[in-house]
Protein backbone atom coordinates (compact mmCIF):
# COMPACT_ATOMS: atom_id res chain seq x y z
CA UNK A 1 0.00 0.00 0.00
CA UNK A 2 1.18 3.45 -0.49
CA UNK A 3 2.90 4.95 2.29
CA UNK A 4 3.51 1.93 3.52
CA UNK A 5 6.46 0.75 2.31
CA UNK A 6 9.16 2.52 3.84
CA UNK A 7 8.08 1.22 7.53
CA UNK A 8 7.66 -2.79 6.24
CA UNK A 9 10.26 -4.05 8.29
CA UNK A 10 8.20 -2.34 11.28
CA UNK A 11 5.24 -3.01 9.93
CA UNK A 12 5.45 -6.97 8.62
CA UNK A 13 8.18 -8.48 11.37
CA UNK A 14 7.10 -11.55 12.95
CA UNK A 15 7.76 -10.07 16.57
CA UNK A 16 9.81 -7.46 17.66
CA UNK A 17 13.29 -7.48 17.11
CA UNK A 18 13.98 -7.76 20.92
CA UNK A 19 13.30 -11.24 20.55
CA UNK A 20 10.29 -13.85 21.36
CA UNK A 21 10.58 -15.83 24.46
CA UNK A 22 11.24 -19.80 24.36
CA UNK A 23 7.94 -21.82 24.43
CA UNK A 24 7.52 -23.93 27.71
CA UNK A 25 6.28 -27.75 27.12
CA UNK A 26 2.70 -26.62 28.35
CA UNK A 27 2.80 -23.59 25.77
CA UNK A 28 3.89 -26.02 22.87
CA UNK A 29 0.95 -28.04 23.20
CA UNK A 30 -1.53 -24.88 23.84
CA UNK A 31 -0.31 -23.63 20.72
CA UNK A 32 -1.38 -26.82 18.74
CA UNK A 33 -4.95 -26.44 19.70
CA UNK A 34 -5.40 -22.42 21.37
CA UNK A 35 -2.59 -20.89 19.34
CA UNK A 36 -3.98 -17.50 20.49
CA UNK A 37 -3.45 -18.76 24.21
CA UNK A 38 -0.25 -20.45 23.30
CA UNK A 39 0.90 -17.29 22.29
CA UNK A 40 -0.18 -14.91 25.00
CA UNK A 41 1.13 -17.31 27.57
CA UNK A 42 4.84 -15.92 26.12
CA UNK A 43 3.79 -12.23 25.61
CA UNK A 44 5.94 -9.64 26.21
CA UNK A 45 5.30 -5.99 28.00
CA UNK A 46 7.26 -4.61 24.84
CA UNK A 47 4.57 -5.35 22.54
CA UNK A 48 1.36 -3.86 24.22
CA UNK A 49 1.93 -0.09 23.16
CA UNK A 50 2.11 -1.18 19.28
CA UNK A 51 -0.80 -3.84 20.08
CA UNK A 52 -3.19 -1.19 22.22
CA UNK A 53 -2.74 1.55 19.46
CA UNK A 54 -3.69 -1.40 16.40
CA UNK A 55 -6.61 -1.94 18.49
CA UNK A 56 -7.96 1.45 19.76
CA UNK A 57 -7.65 1.73 15.79
CA UNK A 58 -9.40 -1.18 15.11
CA UNK A 59 -12.48 0.17 17.12
CA UNK A 60 -12.54 3.22 14.85
CA UNK A 61 -13.37 1.20 12.22
CA UNK A 62 -15.05 -1.88 13.55
CA UNK A 63 -17.63 0.30 14.87
CA UNK A 64 -19.31 1.90 11.69
CA UNK A 65 -18.31 -0.86 9.47
CA UNK A 66 -19.54 -3.73 12.09
CA UNK A 67 -22.89 -1.76 11.82
CA UNK A 68 -23.38 -1.12 8.25
CA UNK A 69 -22.91 -4.78 7.35
CA UNK A 70 -26.11 -5.69 10.06
CA UNK A 71 -28.34 -3.25 8.39
CA UNK A 72 -27.39 -5.04 5.09
CA UNK A 73 -28.14 -8.34 6.10
CA UNK A 74 -31.83 -6.95 7.49
CA UNK A 75 -31.04 -6.27 11.26
CA UNK A 76 -30.72 -4.10 13.74
CA UNK A 77 -27.34 -2.18 14.14
CA UNK A 78 -26.61 -3.19 17.18
CA UNK A 79 -26.07 -6.64 16.65
CA UNK A 80 -23.07 -5.68 14.44
CA UNK A 81 -21.62 -4.89 17.01
CA UNK A 82 -22.40 -8.16 18.70
CA UNK A 83 -21.03 -10.12 16.08
CA UNK A 84 -17.93 -7.94 15.86
CA UNK A 85 -17.10 -8.34 20.07
CA UNK A 86 -17.65 -12.06 20.28
CA UNK A 87 -15.31 -12.96 17.16
CA UNK A 88 -12.49 -11.18 18.08
CA UNK A 89 -12.17 -12.62 21.43
CA UNK A 90 -12.91 -16.04 20.04
CA UNK A 91 -10.48 -16.20 17.12
CA UNK A 92 -7.49 -14.53 19.77
CA UNK A 93 -7.76 -18.07 21.38
CA UNK A 94 -8.56 -20.32 18.36
CA UNK A 95 -6.67 -18.61 15.38
CA UNK A 96 -3.48 -19.23 14.06
CA UNK A 97 -2.65 -15.93 12.60
CA UNK A 98 -1.44 -13.35 14.88
CA UNK A 99 -3.51 -10.40 13.46
CA UNK A 100 -6.21 -11.57 11.30
CA UNK A 101 -9.29 -9.39 12.39
CA UNK A 102 -12.55 -11.16 11.83
CA UNK A 103 -16.18 -9.26 11.77
CA UNK A 104 -19.32 -8.80 9.69
CA UNK A 105 -18.36 -9.43 5.89
CA UNK A 106 -19.89 -6.86 3.33
CA UNK A 107 -19.87 -10.60 0.70
CA UNK A 108 -21.46 -12.73 3.65
CA UNK A 109 -24.11 -9.78 4.31
CA UNK A 110 -25.98 -9.89 0.97
CA UNK A 111 -25.88 -13.62 1.41
CA UNK A 112 -27.53 -13.84 4.95
CA UNK A 113 -29.80 -11.42 3.75
CA UNK A 114 -31.23 -13.14 0.93
CA UNK A 115 -31.50 -16.15 3.39
CA UNK A 116 -33.13 -14.73 6.49
CA UNK A 117 -35.26 -11.89 5.49
CA UNK A 118 -37.86 -14.50 3.41
CA UNK A 119 -37.98 -16.65 6.14
CA UNK A 120 -38.87 -13.69 8.75
CA UNK A 121 -41.73 -12.49 7.16
CA UNK A 122 -41.11 -9.01 8.62
CA UNK A 123 -40.16 -9.82 12.24
CA UNK A 124 -37.20 -8.22 13.27
CA UNK A 125 -37.36 -10.49 16.24
CA UNK A 126 -37.42 -14.08 14.04
CA UNK A 127 -34.69 -12.15 11.74
CA UNK A 128 -32.66 -12.10 14.80
CA UNK A 129 -33.07 -15.40 15.54
CA UNK A 130 -32.44 -17.24 11.93
CA UNK A 131 -29.17 -14.87 11.56
CA UNK A 132 -27.86 -17.11 15.00
CA UNK A 133 -29.10 -19.89 14.22
CA UNK A 134 -27.32 -19.70 10.18
CA UNK A 135 -24.19 -18.59 12.72
CA UNK A 136 -24.30 -21.80 14.51
CA UNK A 137 -24.62 -23.61 11.15
CA UNK A 138 -22.20 -22.43 9.40
CA UNK A 139 -19.51 -22.37 12.41
CA UNK A 140 -20.12 -26.05 13.07
CA UNK A 141 -19.80 -26.76 9.38
CA UNK A 142 -16.43 -24.56 9.49
CA UNK A 143 -15.52 -26.49 12.72
CA UNK A 144 -16.19 -30.30 10.73
CA UNK A 145 -14.41 -29.73 8.01
CA UNK A 146 -11.64 -28.04 10.07
CA UNK A 147 -11.11 -31.07 12.48
CA UNK A 148 -11.62 -33.82 9.45
CA UNK A 149 -8.86 -32.26 7.62
CA UNK A 150 -10.62 -31.30 4.76
CA UNK A 151 -9.44 -27.52 4.36
CA UNK A 152 -9.46 -27.52 0.55
CA UNK A 153 -13.09 -28.08 0.38
CA UNK A 154 -13.26 -24.44 -0.62
CA UNK A 155 -10.99 -25.34 -3.96
CA UNK A 156 -14.81 -26.52 -5.15
CA UNK A 157 -15.49 -22.71 -5.72
CA UNK A 158 -13.29 -22.14 -8.20
CA UNK A 159 -11.74 -18.37 -10.13
CA UNK A 160 -14.61 -17.90 -12.35
CA UNK A 161 -17.31 -18.91 -9.83
CA UNK A 162 -15.65 -16.79 -7.14
CA UNK A 163 -15.21 -13.37 -9.97
CA UNK A 164 -18.83 -13.96 -11.27
CA UNK A 165 -20.29 -14.05 -7.06
CA UNK A 166 -18.41 -11.66 -6.08
CA UNK A 167 -19.95 -9.28 -8.95
CA UNK A 168 -23.29 -10.40 -8.08
CA UNK A 169 -23.05 -9.99 -4.25
CA UNK A 170 -21.39 -6.38 -4.80
CA UNK A 171 -24.70 -5.29 -7.48
CA UNK A 172 -27.07 -6.97 -4.86
CA UNK A 173 -26.12 -4.98 -2.35
CA UNK A 174 -25.35 -2.07 -3.59
CA UNK A 175 -28.90 -1.84 -4.79
CA UNK A 176 -29.94 -2.98 -1.87
CA UNK A 177 -28.19 0.66 0.09
CA UNK A 178 -29.91 2.66 -2.42
CA UNK A 179 -33.02 2.63 -0.35
CA UNK A 180 -30.86 3.82 2.44
CA UNK A 181 -29.08 6.75 0.66
CA UNK A 182 -32.37 8.20 -0.73
CA UNK A 183 -33.94 8.07 2.27
CA UNK A 184 -36.47 5.53 1.65
CA UNK A 185 -37.72 1.66 2.18
CA UNK A 186 -38.58 -0.72 -0.20
CA UNK A 187 -39.82 -3.88 0.85
CA UNK A 188 -38.58 -6.39 -2.48
CA UNK A 189 -36.48 -9.06 -1.67
CA UNK A 190 -35.46 -9.89 -5.41
CA UNK A 191 -33.28 -7.74 -7.00
CA UNK A 192 -35.51 -6.93 -10.04
CA UNK A 193 -38.15 -5.97 -7.85
CA UNK A 194 -36.45 -3.94 -6.05
CA UNK A 195 -34.87 -2.13 -8.95
CA UNK A 196 -38.30 -1.52 -10.15
CA UNK A 197 -39.39 -0.23 -6.17
CA UNK A 198 -36.39 2.21 -6.62
CA UNK A 199 -37.32 3.20 -9.75
CA UNK A 200 -41.00 3.43 -8.42
CA UNK A 201 -39.51 5.66 -5.15
CA UNK A 202 -37.44 8.25 -7.23
CA UNK A 203 -40.55 9.03 -9.98
CA UNK A 204 -42.96 9.54 -6.72
CA UNK A 205 -40.39 11.97 -5.01
CA UNK A 206 -39.72 10.03 -1.98
CA UNK A 207 -36.33 10.85 -2.34
CA UNK A 208 -34.82 12.63 1.06
CA UNK A 209 -32.33 15.19 0.14
CA UNK A 210 -30.78 15.44 3.10
CA UNK A 211 -30.27 12.01 3.83
CA UNK A 212 -28.90 11.57 -0.60
CA UNK A 213 -26.45 14.50 0.09
CA UNK A 214 -24.86 13.24 3.75
CA UNK A 215 -24.75 9.69 2.37
CA UNK A 216 -23.20 11.00 -1.02
CA UNK A 217 -20.72 13.36 0.17
CA UNK A 218 -19.87 10.31 3.04
CA UNK A 219 -19.14 8.41 0.22
CA UNK A 220 -17.00 10.71 -1.64
CA UNK A 221 -15.18 11.17 1.23
CA UNK A 222 -14.51 7.18 1.70
CA UNK A 223 -13.43 6.85 -1.96
CA UNK A 224 -11.68 10.04 -2.84
CA UNK A 225 -9.25 8.92 0.57
CA UNK A 226 -8.96 5.29 -0.36
CA UNK A 227 -7.73 6.30 -3.62
CA UNK A 228 -5.01 9.69 -2.47
CA UNK A 229 -4.83 9.20 1.43
CA UNK A 230 -4.74 5.49 2.29
CA UNK A 231 -3.39 5.83 5.45
CA UNK A 232 -6.13 7.95 6.43
CA UNK A 233 -9.37 6.15 7.92
CA UNK A 234 -11.74 7.42 5.57
CA UNK A 235 -14.57 5.75 7.10
CA UNK A 236 -13.94 6.87 10.37
CA UNK A 237 -13.47 10.47 8.92
CA UNK A 238 -17.08 10.42 7.14
CA UNK A 239 -18.52 9.00 9.98
CA UNK A 240 -17.91 11.67 12.33
CA UNK A 241 -18.25 14.50 10.13
CA UNK A 242 -21.80 13.17 9.01
CA UNK A 243 -22.80 12.09 12.53
CA UNK A 244 -21.24 15.85 13.69
CA UNK A 245 -23.92 17.70 11.10
CA UNK A 246 -26.44 15.43 11.99
CA UNK A 247 -26.63 16.36 15.68
CA UNK A 248 -25.85 19.54 14.76
CA UNK A 249 -28.70 20.44 12.31
CA UNK A 250 -31.14 18.00 14.21
CA UNK A 251 -31.68 16.41 10.89
CA UNK A 252 -33.58 13.73 12.47
CA UNK A 253 -36.36 15.87 13.17
CA UNK A 254 -35.80 19.03 10.82
CA UNK A 255 -35.30 17.05 7.62
CA UNK A 256 -36.71 13.65 8.82
CA UNK A 257 -33.42 12.47 8.10
CA UNK A 258 -33.28 8.25 9.67
CA UNK A 259 -30.54 7.58 12.28
CA UNK A 260 -29.49 5.00 14.13
CA UNK A 261 -30.36 6.16 17.60
CA UNK A 262 -29.81 5.23 20.95
CA UNK A 263 -27.88 1.80 21.29
CA UNK A 264 -28.90 -0.42 23.77
CA UNK A 265 -26.89 -0.21 27.13
CA UNK A 266 -24.88 -3.11 27.63
CA UNK A 267 -23.52 -6.21 26.58
CA UNK A 268 -24.79 -9.11 24.26
CA UNK A 269 -26.56 -12.14 26.32
CA UNK A 270 -26.27 -15.52 25.71
CA UNK A 271 -29.70 -16.49 23.43
CA UNK A 272 -30.01 -19.81 21.77
CA UNK A 273 -31.73 -19.19 18.73
CA UNK A 274 -35.31 -20.05 19.21
CA UNK A 275 -35.99 -22.12 15.27
CA UNK A 276 -37.50 -24.78 14.54
CA UNK A 277 -35.76 -28.31 12.37
CA UNK A 278 -37.59 -27.09 9.83
CA UNK A 279 -35.71 -23.15 9.46
CA UNK A 280 -32.62 -25.34 10.21
CA UNK A 281 -32.87 -27.66 7.33
CA UNK A 282 -33.75 -24.46 4.98
CA UNK A 283 -30.56 -22.59 6.13
CA UNK A 284 -28.29 -25.93 6.09
CA UNK A 285 -27.04 -25.33 2.21
CA UNK A 286 -26.59 -21.53 2.61
CA UNK A 287 -24.59 -22.33 5.82
CA UNK A 288 -22.35 -24.58 3.55
CA UNK A 289 -21.81 -22.42 1.33
CA UNK A 290 -21.11 -19.22 3.75
CA UNK A 291 -18.51 -21.74 5.34
CA UNK A 292 -16.60 -22.70 1.69
CA UNK A 293 -16.94 -18.62 0.90
CA UNK A 294 -15.35 -17.57 4.71
CA UNK A 295 -12.58 -20.18 4.17
CA UNK A 296 -11.92 -18.99 0.88
CA UNK A 297 -11.35 -15.49 1.91
CA UNK A 298 -9.77 -16.06 4.87
CA UNK A 299 -7.19 -18.96 3.47
CA UNK A 300 -5.64 -16.54 1.43
CA UNK A 301 -5.17 -13.22 3.65
CA UNK A 302 -4.25 -15.83 6.08
CA UNK A 303 -1.46 -17.26 3.87
CA UNK A 304 -0.52 -13.62 2.79
CA UNK A 305 -0.18 -12.60 6.45
CA UNK A 306 2.18 -16.02 7.34
CA UNK A 307 4.28 -15.31 4.45
CA UNK A 308 5.09 -11.49 5.58
CA UNK A 309 5.27 -12.86 9.17
CA UNK A 310 7.26 -15.48 8.51
CA UNK A 311 5.67 -18.02 10.39
CA UNK A 312 3.35 -21.42 9.63
CA UNK A 313 0.05 -21.03 10.01
CA UNK A 314 -2.23 -24.50 9.56
CA UNK A 315 -5.19 -24.25 6.76
CA UNK A 316 -7.42 -26.61 9.28
CA UNK A 317 -7.00 -24.75 12.38
CA UNK A 318 -8.49 -21.79 10.18
CA UNK A 319 -11.03 -23.58 9.39
CA UNK A 320 -11.80 -24.27 13.31
CA UNK A 321 -11.07 -21.06 14.24
CA UNK A 322 -13.70 -20.02 11.76
CA UNK A 323 -16.35 -22.54 13.30
CA UNK A 324 -15.58 -21.25 17.00
CA UNK A 325 -16.19 -17.63 16.09
CA UNK A 326 -19.01 -18.35 14.26
CA UNK A 327 -20.21 -20.54 16.57
CA UNK A 328 -19.45 -17.94 19.69
CA UNK A 329 -21.01 -14.88 17.80
CA UNK A 330 -24.37 -17.35 16.80
CA UNK A 331 -25.03 -17.57 20.80
CA UNK A 332 -24.81 -13.99 21.84
CA UNK A 333 -27.41 -12.31 19.42
CA UNK A 334 -24.56 -12.25 16.24
CA UNK A 335 -24.70 -13.47 12.56
CA UNK A 336 -21.87 -15.41 10.09
CA UNK A 337 -18.91 -13.84 9.92
CA UNK A 338 -15.79 -13.76 8.25
CA UNK A 339 -11.99 -12.12 7.67
CA UNK A 340 -11.70 -8.76 6.48
CA UNK A 341 -8.70 -8.20 4.42
CA UNK A 342 -9.44 -4.32 5.23
CA UNK A 343 -9.63 -4.09 8.80
CA UNK A 344 -7.00 -6.58 9.19
CA UNK A 345 -4.50 -3.91 6.73
CA UNK A 346 -5.88 -1.62 9.39
CA UNK A 347 -4.25 -3.64 12.23
CA UNK A 348 -1.29 -4.36 10.54
CA UNK A 349 -0.33 -0.95 9.83
CA UNK A 350 -0.83 0.71 13.03
CA UNK A 351 1.67 -2.07 14.12
CA UNK A 352 -0.47 -5.11 15.68
CA UNK A 353 2.17 -7.99 17.03
CA UNK A 354 -0.55 -10.54 18.34
CA UNK A 355 -4.18 -10.97 18.57
CA UNK A 356 -3.86 -8.94 21.31
CA UNK A 357 -4.64 -6.21 19.23
CA UNK A 358 -8.43 -7.57 18.50
CA UNK A 359 -9.12 -8.10 22.07
CA UNK A 360 -8.22 -4.26 22.99
CA UNK A 361 -10.52 -3.24 19.82
CA UNK A 362 -13.18 -6.13 21.54
CA UNK A 363 -12.62 -4.15 24.83
CA UNK A 364 -13.41 -0.75 23.25
CA UNK A 365 -16.38 -1.74 21.86
CA UNK A 366 -17.64 -2.97 25.20
CA UNK A 367 -16.64 0.20 26.62
CA UNK A 368 -18.81 2.20 24.23
CA UNK A 369 -21.52 0.15 24.30
CA UNK A 370 -21.62 0.16 28.71
CA UNK A 371 -20.57 4.07 28.72
CA UNK A 372 -21.59 5.79 25.45
CA UNK A 373 -24.29 3.94 23.74
CA UNK A 374 -25.69 7.22 22.60
CA UNK A 375 -22.54 8.44 21.29
CA UNK A 376 -24.05 7.34 17.73
CA UNK A 377 -27.27 8.31 18.01
CA UNK A 378 -27.62 10.72 15.37
CA UNK A 379 -25.74 8.77 12.90
CA UNK A 380 -27.65 9.01 9.58
CA UNK A 381 -28.99 5.48 8.56
CA UNK A 382 -27.56 7.10 4.67
CA UNK A 383 -24.05 6.69 6.05
CA UNK A 384 -23.71 3.45 6.76
CA UNK A 385 -25.28 2.64 3.46
CA UNK A 386 -22.54 4.61 1.77
CA UNK A 387 -20.05 2.74 4.29
CA UNK A 388 -21.49 -0.43 2.37
CA UNK A 389 -21.36 0.74 -1.32
CA UNK A 390 -17.90 1.70 -0.92
CA UNK A 391 -17.13 -1.71 0.30
CA UNK A 392 -19.30 -3.48 -2.63
CA UNK A 393 -17.09 -0.87 -4.73
CA UNK A 394 -13.43 -2.47 -3.59
CA UNK A 395 -14.47 -6.27 -3.64
CA UNK A 396 -16.38 -5.66 -7.36
CA UNK A 397 -14.42 -7.22 -9.76
CA UNK A 398 -15.18 -6.05 -13.28
CA UNK A 399 -11.83 -6.14 -14.76
CA UNK A 400 -11.33 -9.75 -13.49
CA UNK A 401 -14.46 -10.60 -15.68
CA UNK A 402 -12.95 -8.83 -18.59
CA UNK A 403 -9.87 -10.83 -18.05
CA UNK A 404 -11.24 -14.11 -18.45
CA UNK A 405 -13.48 -13.61 -21.66
CA UNK A 406 -9.78 -12.37 -23.07
CA UNK A 407 -7.99 -15.75 -21.67
CA UNK A 408 -10.76 -18.31 -21.51
CA UNK A 409 -14.00 -17.88 -23.09
CA UNK A 410 -15.38 -21.09 -21.14
CA UNK A 411 -14.56 -20.15 -17.88
CA UNK A 412 -15.87 -16.57 -19.00
CA UNK A 413 -19.27 -18.01 -19.55
CA UNK A 414 -19.10 -20.10 -16.15
CA UNK A 415 -18.25 -16.58 -14.32
CA UNK A 416 -21.34 -15.42 -15.94
CA UNK A 417 -23.18 -18.05 -15.11
CA UNK A 418 -22.12 -17.82 -11.61
CA UNK A 419 -23.05 -13.55 -11.56
CA UNK A 420 -26.73 -14.05 -13.15
CA UNK A 421 -27.55 -17.72 -10.82
CA UNK A 422 -26.81 -14.99 -7.62
CA UNK A 423 -28.31 -12.17 -9.04
CA UNK A 424 -31.26 -13.04 -10.11
CA UNK A 425 -31.97 -16.37 -8.80
CA UNK A 426 -30.73 -16.57 -5.22
CA UNK A 427 -27.57 -16.94 -3.97
CA UNK A 428 -27.95 -20.89 -3.24
CA UNK A 429 -29.24 -21.48 -5.89
CA UNK A 430 -26.67 -19.63 -8.51
CA UNK A 431 -23.77 -20.97 -6.88
CA UNK A 432 -25.37 -24.63 -6.88
CA UNK A 433 -25.99 -23.50 -10.66
CA UNK A 434 -21.92 -22.88 -11.28
CA UNK A 435 -20.46 -25.54 -8.90
CA UNK A 436 -22.62 -28.04 -11.15
CA UNK A 437 -21.35 -26.21 -14.66
CA UNK A 438 -17.82 -26.46 -13.07
CA UNK A 439 -18.68 -30.20 -12.92
CA UNK A 440 -19.84 -30.87 -15.91
CA UNK A 441 -16.97 -29.00 -17.62
CA UNK A 442 -14.45 -30.73 -16.03
CA UNK A 443 -16.20 -34.27 -16.53
CA UNK A 444 -15.87 -32.77 -20.19
CA UNK A 445 -12.38 -32.10 -20.24
CA UNK A 446 -11.57 -35.66 -18.57
CA UNK A 447 -14.19 -37.39 -21.19
CA UNK A 448 -12.61 -35.86 -24.35
CA UNK A 449 -9.18 -35.49 -23.30
CA UNK A 450 -6.06 -33.92 -25.47
CA UNK A 451 -4.46 -36.46 -27.03
CA UNK A 452 -1.52 -36.26 -29.93
CA UNK A 453 0.85 -38.27 -32.61
CA UNK A 454 4.37 -37.51 -31.96
CA UNK A 455 6.82 -36.85 -34.49
CA UNK A 456 10.32 -35.65 -34.38
CA UNK A 457 11.70 -31.98 -35.44
CA UNK A 458 15.04 -31.31 -37.12
CA UNK A 459 17.53 -29.60 -34.36
CA UNK A 460 14.90 -30.32 -31.17
CA UNK A 461 15.03 -32.97 -28.79
CA UNK A 462 12.14 -35.34 -27.79
CA UNK A 463 9.25 -35.67 -29.61
CA UNK A 464 6.57 -33.43 -30.27
CA UNK A 465 2.96 -32.91 -31.37
CA UNK A 466 2.13 -33.18 -35.31
CA UNK A 467 -0.73 -31.10 -34.64
CA UNK A 468 1.13 -28.25 -33.55
CA UNK A 469 3.76 -29.27 -36.04
CA UNK A 470 3.22 -30.63 -39.26
CA UNK A 471 6.55 -30.39 -40.85
CA UNK A 472 7.73 -33.04 -38.05
CA UNK A 473 8.98 -36.51 -39.22
CA UNK A 474 7.65 -39.60 -38.35
CA UNK A 475 9.39 -42.98 -37.97
CA UNK A 476 8.40 -45.30 -41.18
CA UNK A 477 6.01 -47.82 -39.70
CA UNK A 478 6.09 -46.36 -35.65
CA UNK A 479 2.60 -44.95 -34.31
CA UNK A 480 3.64 -42.71 -31.18
CA UNK A 481 0.09 -42.29 -29.46
CA UNK A 482 0.33 -39.65 -26.10
CA UNK A 483 -2.89 -39.67 -24.02
CA UNK A 484 -3.22 -36.99 -21.88
CA UNK A 485 -5.53 -37.71 -18.84
CA UNK A 486 -6.43 -41.17 -17.20
CA UNK A 487 -8.38 -43.73 -18.90
CA UNK A 488 -11.82 -45.04 -17.26
CA UNK A 489 -15.29 -45.86 -18.41
CA UNK A 490 -16.35 -42.91 -20.26
CA UNK A 491 -13.34 -42.14 -22.60
CA UNK A 492 -12.18 -45.64 -23.29
CA UNK A 493 -13.96 -46.10 -26.30
CA UNK A 494 -12.76 -42.57 -27.30
CA UNK A 495 -9.22 -43.72 -26.50
CA UNK A 496 -9.52 -47.14 -28.58
CA UNK A 497 -11.18 -45.38 -31.91
CA UNK A 498 -8.19 -42.63 -31.63
CA UNK A 499 -5.69 -44.97 -31.51
CA UNK A 500 -7.16 -47.18 -34.45
CA UNK A 501 -7.91 -43.72 -36.52
CA UNK A 502 -3.94 -42.49 -35.72
CA UNK A 503 -2.79 -46.62 -36.77
CA UNK A 504 -4.88 -46.26 -40.32
CA UNK A 505 -4.25 -42.77 -41.00
CA UNK A 506 -0.15 -43.35 -40.81
CA UNK A 507 2.00 -42.64 -44.41
CA UNK A 508 3.34 -45.49 -44.08
CA UNK A 509 1.67 -49.47 -43.03
CA UNK A 510 1.57 -49.26 -39.39
CA UNK A 511 3.57 -52.27 -37.52
CA UNK A 512 3.90 -51.00 -34.02
CA UNK A 513 1.51 -48.70 -32.11
CA UNK A 514 3.21 -47.20 -28.72
CA UNK A 515 0.47 -45.54 -26.01
CA UNK A 516 3.20 -42.78 -24.50
CA UNK A 517 1.35 -43.27 -21.26
CA UNK A 518 3.15 -40.74 -18.65
CA UNK A 519 0.08 -38.88 -18.49
CA UNK A 520 -2.04 -42.08 -17.54
CA UNK A 521 -2.15 -42.43 -13.58
CA UNK A 522 -5.31 -44.68 -13.47
CA UNK A 523 -6.92 -47.41 -15.37
CA UNK A 524 -9.96 -48.72 -14.39
CA UNK A 525 -11.66 -52.00 -15.09
CA UNK A 526 -13.95 -50.67 -18.49
CA UNK A 527 -10.54 -49.54 -19.57
CA UNK A 528 -8.84 -52.66 -18.83
CA UNK A 529 -11.58 -54.30 -21.24
CA UNK A 530 -10.54 -51.45 -23.76
CA UNK A 531 -7.10 -52.06 -24.07
CA UNK A 532 -7.79 -55.88 -24.45
CA UNK A 533 -9.97 -54.94 -27.36
CA UNK A 534 -7.48 -52.45 -28.85
CA UNK A 535 -4.87 -55.25 -28.78
CA UNK A 536 -7.00 -57.14 -30.85
CA UNK A 537 -8.23 -54.95 -33.24
CA UNK A 538 -4.44 -54.60 -33.77
CA UNK A 539 -3.10 -57.82 -33.93
CA UNK A 540 -5.77 -58.86 -36.66
CA UNK A 541 -4.22 -56.04 -38.78
CA UNK A 542 -0.57 -56.94 -37.61
CA UNK A 543 0.25 -54.47 -35.54
CA UNK A 544 1.71 -54.77 -32.40
CA UNK A 545 0.52 -52.48 -29.38
CA UNK A 546 3.35 -51.07 -26.87
CA UNK A 547 3.67 -48.80 -23.55
CA UNK A 548 6.05 -45.67 -22.63
CA UNK A 549 6.64 -44.52 -19.44
CA UNK A 550 3.04 -45.80 -17.88
CA UNK A 551 3.32 -45.80 -14.16
CA UNK A 552 4.35 -48.40 -11.88
CA UNK A 553 0.86 -48.50 -9.83
CA UNK A 554 -0.73 -48.39 -13.32
CA UNK A 555 0.62 -51.60 -14.29
CA UNK A 556 0.39 -53.67 -11.02
CA UNK A 557 -3.41 -52.47 -11.39
CA UNK A 558 -3.61 -54.49 -15.03
CA UNK A 559 -2.16 -56.78 -13.81
CA UNK A 560 -4.50 -57.51 -10.80
CA UNK A 561 -7.27 -56.96 -13.63
CA UNK A 562 -5.26 -60.02 -15.34
CA UNK A 563 -5.15 -57.74 -18.36
CA UNK A 564 -1.45 -58.85 -19.10
CA UNK A 565 -2.49 -62.13 -19.38
CA UNK A 566 -3.10 -61.00 -22.69
CA UNK A 567 -1.31 -57.98 -23.25
CA UNK A 568 1.81 -59.43 -22.12
CA UNK A 569 4.43 -58.40 -19.59
CA UNK A 570 6.74 -57.29 -22.19
CA UNK A 571 5.62 -54.53 -23.48
CA UNK A 572 6.14 -51.61 -21.26
CA UNK A 573 9.27 -49.22 -21.82
CA UNK A 574 10.62 -46.54 -19.40
CA UNK A 575 10.84 -43.88 -22.09
CA UNK A 576 9.69 -42.99 -25.62
CA UNK A 577 13.03 -43.13 -26.26
CA UNK A 578 13.45 -46.75 -25.13
CA UNK A 579 10.76 -47.59 -26.78
CA UNK A 580 11.61 -46.07 -30.48
CA UNK A 581 15.01 -47.77 -29.61
CA UNK A 582 13.85 -51.43 -29.27
CA UNK A 583 11.09 -50.56 -32.42
CA UNK A 584 14.68 -49.94 -34.44
CA UNK A 585 16.26 -53.11 -33.01
CA UNK A 586 13.25 -55.35 -33.69
CA UNK A 587 11.93 -54.31 -37.06
CA UNK A 588 15.44 -53.37 -38.31
CA UNK A 589 14.70 -49.48 -38.65
CA UNK A 590 17.82 -47.57 -39.36
CA UNK A 591 19.05 -45.19 -36.78
CA UNK A 592 19.53 -42.41 -38.84
CA UNK A 593 16.02 -42.90 -40.22
CA UNK A 594 13.05 -40.35 -39.75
Amino acid sequence: MAGMEGRSTDVRAPLPEDGEPAATPAARGLARHLPGIGLLTRYRRAWLPKDLAAGLALCAILVPVGMGYAEASGLPAIHGLYATIVPLVAYALFGPSRIMVLGPDSTLAAVIAVLILPMAGGSVERAIALAGALALLSGACSLAIGLAGLGQAADLLSKPIRIGFMNAIALTVLVGQLPKLLGFRVDADTLPAQVVDIAAGIGAGRTNLAALALGLASLAVILLLRRYRQRWPGVLIAVAAATAVSAALDLAHTAQVAVVGVLPQGLPAFALPAVGAADLWRLLPGAVIIAMLSFADTSVLSRALAQRGRYPVSQNQEMIALGAANLATGLFQGFSISSSNSRTLVAEAAGARTQMSGLIGALAIVVLLVAAPGLLASLPGAVLGAVVIAACLSFADVAGMRQLLRQRRSEFALSVASFVGVALIGVIEGIVIAIGLSMLILVWNVWHPHFAVLVRLAGAKGYHDLGRHPEGRRIPGLVLFRWDAQLFFANAEIFRDAVLAAAAAAPTPTRQVVIVADAIADIDLTAADALIALHEDLARQGIALRFAGLKGQVRDRLARYGTLATLGTDVFAPTVGRAVALYRAAYGVDAGAP
